[in-house]
């Protein structure tokens, strides 16, 4: 009788992080992660611009998982067992020390993401993990050996092959996911995958030479829809980024894509201020400065490039002052401020926080072990499920927690197959 087989498919954070759990919850097991290219855990490297948004201080699960448009139902165990609190935690550990940023964001105080690469690898390496790199799996079957439980035979990229007791499936979930077309073959069900997280073009006269204008906080929309976002918003070279299109974009995958990226956004850049209080503000500005230039007199705090582009687009000149802004003028800055709409006519991925809406359908997962209810002994871990969450730190707390649980279960339900 030879140690435990353990395969895992995938070196991203997912692949990485079950792969250690299992190591380190059986140290006899033999555990290889298979990397396809040469480059492991390249998504941590470059996510959070090089800085590595680890996960995010949310420390209930019950509000966790509502930063899950897809999956946070299933979520809600797996991380009240190992959530952020615990992802904190493990890294603390292993020499790593995380900080919170105003937004709840966590990072790593060293604000570089191969610190994170770093502690990956090492932890890795410390627990006995064999790291294949260039070598991916192109095809498992699920065979029975006398004597014992089943167990699979993996085809290698290269025409190699092998057999392994438990198998897990860390390879993401876009459209070229071979973790996907192995899940398929072994009788799964695949949600189409649809690019999530990802930002809007405009072509707006009013957004023309503001790239790189944010606000702290402004309230989207997608007119004919129940879609609503709220946070932070950044004009672009392209249009419209930021937390605020990012989570809207999440929540629509699904919906935006059918539209085919084609449709009015609804935006107000002052909010929570309602329409019927940013008329009734302004209104105020009008009595109380009345001498003041409009284009000048800013009683929002909205950058000023900003402030002057809505003003003109409500039709009034740069010099008007506010004693001789009408009525009727008054509305149409307050409905730019308040009610601006804008033309969607596509969308760009968000490279640094590049996800998925789709994958391994959740109700063929158990979650409690991340193992398959369809075919025994295979695991699943991160984003080549169809569980996805919004920007900040939330689709690696997800790759943490289910790599955890799926690594864990692997070590402990193993038998030890034949040498």
């Amino acid at each position: 009788m030879g140690p435990k087989r353990i395969i895992i498919v995938g070196g991203g954070a997912a692949g990485f992080f079950a792969a250690i759990a299992s190591a380190e919850a059986d140290p006899a097991a033999e555990v290889t992660l298979y990397e396809a290219t040469a480059h492991p855990l390249a998504k941590v490297r470059i996510s959070g611009g090089g800085r590595c948004n680890v996960t995010h201080a949310c420390f209930e699960p019950a509000e966790l998982v509502k930063n899950y448009p897809r999956g946070g139902r299933e979520l809600l165990g797996p991380l009240t067992r190992f959530g952020p609190h615990d992802t904190v935690a493990w890294f603390a550990t292993r020499g790593v020390e995380l900080k919170t940023e105003r937004d709840g964001r966590m990072f790593p105080v060293t604000d570089d993401s191969a610190t994170i690469v770093a502690c990956l690898r090492e932890a890795a390496q410390s627990a006995g993990v064999k790291l294949v790199t260039n070598m991916g799996v192109r095809k498992a079957e699920r065979v029975s050996r006398p004597g014992g439980p089943p167990d699979f035979w993996l085809t290698l990229t290269d025409g190699s092959g092998l057999r392994c007791d438990r198998l897990l499936l860390a390879t993401g979930g876009n459209k070229s996911s071979v973790g996907l077309t192995i899940a398929e073959a072994l009788g799964h069900t695949i949600e189409p995958p649809v690019p999530s997280l990802f930002t809007f073009h405009c072509d707006d006269a009013r957004l023309v030479g503001l790239s790189g204008v944010s606000v702290e906080n402004a309230a989207t929309a997608v007119r004919g829809t129940k879609l609503r976002a709220s946070g932070p918003l950044l004009v672009t070279h392209w249009g419209l980024s930021g937390p605020a299109i990012l989570k809207l974009s999440a929540w629509g995958a699904r919906e935006l894509h059918a539209a085919g990226y084609q449709f009015t956004l609804a935006l107000n850049w002052v909010a929570p201020h309602l329409p019927a209080q940013v008329r009734a503000r302004l209104a105020a500005e009008r009595t109380a400065h009345a001498r003041r230039q409009v284009a000048t007199a800013n009683p929002f705090g909205l950058p000023a490039r900003l402030w002057e582009r809505l003003v003109a687009a409500a039709g009034l000149a740069p010099e008007a002052q506010w004693a001789g802004v009408s009525n009727p003028a008054l509305a149409g800055l307050a409905a730019q401020l308040s009610e601006g709409e804008f033309a969607v006519t596509g969308k760009s991925m968000n490279k640094e926080e590049f996800v998925t809406c789709g994958g391994v359908r959740r109700r063929e997962v158990d979650f409690a072990t991340m193992e398959s209810r369809v075919c025994p002994g295979v695991h699943f871990a991160g984003e080549v499920l169809d569980l996805d969450g919004v920007t900040g730190g939330f689709n690696f707390q997800s790759a943490w927690t289910t790599g955890w649980h799926a690594g864990r279960a692997m070590a402990e339900r193993a038998a030890p197959v034949r040498g």
